[in-house]
């Protein structure tokens, strides 16, 4: 069986920098893998490589069997993959729920002059992405945030609500970017069960985050980025306890 998220010998430069090297691995379906490794490792160019925020300069990366080699970041999304980035980037004038009704661009398929004359199918289409945007809240549990403007949420409210917008798009793989930066522990706990359950409701997750309790609690999977290259990757429980992992990325105990 193929998988869903395949990145062979993928490699970055920045002059003569070598961000990362000779980078592989594979993301089956309806799985969450973590990603974790040192500050300045490379994680976020590695995930920016992946989304098409950035194009590699050596391997490849295929989604669902298809090379994005070519693939903008808004071509990936209507073809299922999503980068959450660590700053939620909301619309602080605007409420949560439209916040969420953002994320289901990709899924209109509306024409301007239609859209300009509000026809029939443009209403019925409307009706449909508020759906999705409303289904994406409930799924994450933040439905409660609906017509509070984003501006008056906490930091944790406005990751569930972006965590929601990225899902109104109904993506098949979502990327998350440190999405437990900044938040405190009842936060962490509350953003830990909205993955949870987003992980059972068969989304694949990619989870860069230095929490190591979330992505414990997360993954089913571990991979450890570290001077360029992957040093680990196994099951969280082993990967947390190697050697080379507790010395490479903390320098002392994992707890």
């Amino acid at each position: 069986m193929t998988a869903l998220l395949q990145v062979h010998a993928l490699g970055k430069w920045f002059g003569g920098l070598s961000v990362f090297d000779d980078v592989s691995f594979d993301l089956e379906e309806d799985t969450a893998l973590g990603l974790i490794g040192p500050n300045g490792a490379g994680k976020s160019t590695l995930a920016a490589c992946i989304s098409g925020f950035m194009r590699p300069d050596a391997g490849t990366v295929n989604f669902a069997g298809v090379s994005t080699s070519t693939m903008s970041p808004d071509r990936l999304c209507r073809a299922g993959l999503v980068r959450m980035f660590q700053h939620p980037h909301l619309l602080l004038r605007e409420s949560a729920f439209e916040n969420v009704l953002v994320g289901t661009h990709s899924l209109g398929r509306a024409r301007r002059v239609g859209a300009l004359y509000r026809s029939r199918r443009i209403r019925t289409e409307e009706c449909r992405l508020a759906a999705a945007a409303w289904d994406a809240m409930v799924q994450v549990g933040c439905e409660g945030l609906a017509s509070m403007p984003a501006a008056a949420l906490t930091a944790g409210q406005q990751r569930l609500v972006a965590v929601a917008r990225a899902l109104a798009c109904r993506p098949r793989l979502v990327i998350l970017d440190e999405p437990a930066a900044g938040l405190n522990e009842t936060e962490t706990e509350r953003l830990t069960e909205a993955l949870l359950v987003v992980k059972a409701s068969g989304i694949s997750l990619l989870i860069i985050e230095h929490d190591l309790e979330l992505v414990m609690a997360v993954s089913d999977r571990m991979i450890v980025l570290a001077e360029g290259s992957l040093i680990a990757d196994g099951p969280p429980d082993v990967v947390r306890a190697s050697p080379r992992v507790v010395e490479t990325y903390v320098g002392g105990s994992l707890r």
